[in-house]
C-alpha cells in the first residue's frame, strides 16, 4: 500500500477525516451533514483520480522508453 499512497494523499485523507469528525460533533446530523459527506466523496474521488493517473503515467513513461531504447539501437547499428 506504500506505493500507492503518497504523503500528499496521507495528508489530505488525514485531514479531511479530521474535518469531517469535527463538523459532525458541532453541526450534529443536520442538512449540513450532507454538505459534509459530499465534500468527503470529493476528496476521495480525487486520491483515486490520481493514485489512477499516476499508473497511467507509469506505463506511457515505460513505453516511452521502450521506444527510445529502440531508436538508439537502430542508430548504432546503421541503416540496414
Amino acid at each position: 500500500m506504500k506505493n500507492k499512497l503518497d504523503l500528499g494523499n496521507a495528508i489530505t485523507i488525514a485531514l479531511t477525516f479530521i474535518l469531517f469528525t469535527l463538523a459532525l460533533f458541532l453541526t450534529g446530523f443536520t442538512k449540513y451533514l450532507l454538505l459534509e459527506a459530499g465534500v468527503l466523496l470529493v476528496s476521495i474521488k480525487i486520491i483515486l483520480m490520481s493514485a489512477a493517473n499516476r499508473k497511467s503515467n507509469k506505463e506511457i513513461i515505460n513505453k516511452l522508453d521502450e521506444i527510445n531504447d529502440k531508436l538508439k539501437d537502430g542508430i548504432s547499428n546503421g541503416p540496414s
